[in-house]
């Protein structure tokens, strides 16, 4: 999961700081979630897949299918 969250801002041209700043948190809160210090939780996993459009389940990395249902 914490691959794939960066592999989605990266894919998207976003710097930690400006997703950081779309979700409301600060950089260093993000970082933690890329590297896997912190636990995403749902309410931010719920932004991400509504910013990227993907589901929830292929950010959880438990489907390769990124389209939401």
């Amino acid at each position: 999961m914490y691959k794939r969250i960066r592999d989605l801002r990266e894919d998207n041209d976003l710097s930690q700081t400006k997703l950081a700043k779309i979700l409301g948190m600060s950089q260093t809160g993000y970082s933690k979630y890329e590297t896997g210090e912190n636990d995403i939780p749902t309410a931010i996993l719920i932004k991400l897949s509504r910013y990227y459009n993907v589901s929830i389940d292929y950010i959880l990395g438990e489907s390769n299918n990124p389209n939401k249902k």
